[in-house]
């Protein structure tokens, strides 16, 4: 599992899906925290779409961890519309599969 918490790139054009997927939720959400870990890996073996970098397919399978404000008052499902929406275009474009944690400051410190 590859940990994609510190990119070094910052430019969103020819930025690896991770990249801008952090990009996009970083200005959307202002998260206090956000983990993303590629798990593409772990699903190569997957035949209806070429998946895995030996197909030539990488970044497909994420797992977030996102910890906002802006998820305040809202439940869980419309916490995970709101990230599906907001990568919308990765989803349209070969990001097929999300894994959520998405919590609330006062959440996250509850659990701490």
């Amino acid at each position: 599992m590859t940990s994609l918490s510190d990119p070094t790139s910052s430019s969103i054009s020819g930025a690896t899906r991770a990249v801008r997927v952090r990009k996009v939720l970083e200005t959307a959400l202002f998260p206090t925290r956000l983990d993303i870990q590629d798990e593409s890996h772990r699903h190569a073996h997957h035949v209806e779409k070429p998946r895995g970098p030996s197909a030539g397919a990488t970044e497909t399978h994420f797992r977030l961890y996102i910890v906002s404000p802006v998820f305040e008052g809202m439940s869980r499902v419309a916490r995970s519309r709101k990230v599906h929406d907001l990568l919308a275009p990765e989803l349209a474009d070969g990001l097929h599969a999300l894994a959520l944690t998405v919590r609330t400051p006062a959440e996250e410190e509850a659990t701490a």
